[in-house]
């Protein structure tokens, strides 16, 4: 029998250097998880204390700082937290003059979350905030049709070079091409089976065809091997 008292969570981690030019595709990788996790209505606002968590860290630990983005989606709360190795620097809640350069982050993060805090686990600080999320949209996934309708516009596009443009500039970039990939993998499996395919078979299939390309020479000597009593 289920607990009734049960909250599904979901947690995704990303380690990065905090550095500015990381911040735009770190914001675009948080959006994409959020709308996987089918809470897209808090993407704005998670983008944005994502930038205020990790300008903070730039500024007073330092430029190139390790870090560890943590998402976590929990019942009605996304949390969103970041750990750096320096427990010293502890944001503070301030308050900006009008002719202040800066100073607003964290009273930025104040007002767009339910609550914010600070952990000192021992290795670092954990500087976290939560935002109130629809629980009705928890874990809703694309509709048959939606992935059907993706899978055919990445199709179309599979010529177009400007797809991997970015993928390896940094490690978000990266980070944000393999999401991609999971979700472009997820929803030809999806296709296929809305097609009267075994996509159990069809994954098995290409998984040893990619095997065999990576094996390149030593595969095709194999198979010309054992491919030769029968060419006599």
């Amino acid at each position: 029998m289920k607990d009734p008292l049960f909250v599904p969570s979901v947690t995704w981690v990303h380690s990065f250097l905090a550095q500015a030019q990381e911040v735009g595709p770190l914001r675009r990788l948080v959006a994409t998880q959020v709308e996987l996790w089918g809470v897209p209505e808090v993407g704005d606002t998670a983008r944005l204390c994502v930038s205020e968590l990790v300008a903070n860290v730039i500024a007073h630990v330092g430029e190139a700082t390790p870090a560890t983005l943590t998402l976590t989606l929990s019942g009605s709360l996304l949390r969103i937290a970041l750990r750096d190795p320096e427990a010293r620097a502890l944001p503070t809640l301030v308050q900006a003059r009008g002719d202040d350069e800066g100073g607003r982050g964290m009273a930025l993060v104040s007002a767009l979350a339910s609550r914010w805090g600070v952990d000192l686990p021992g290795d670092g600080k954990v500087t976290w905030c939560e935002l109130a999320v629809a629980t009705a949209g928890l874990g809703d996934a694309p509709s048959s049709a939606e992935r059907r309708a993706r899978v055919a516009r990445v199709l179309t596009a599979y010529s177009d070079e400007s797809l991997l443009a970015g993928a390896q500039q940094s490690r978000v970039g990266m980070a944000t091409t393999e999401v991609t990939a999971v979700h472009v993998i997820s929803d030809l499996l999806h296709w296929l089976r809305a097609h009267g395919h075994d996509a159990d078979d069809i994954l098995d299939r290409a998984q040893t065809y990619f095997e065999a390309e990576r094996g390149g020479q030593d595969f095709h000597s194999d198979l010309n091997s054992r491919l030769r009593p029968w060419r006599r």
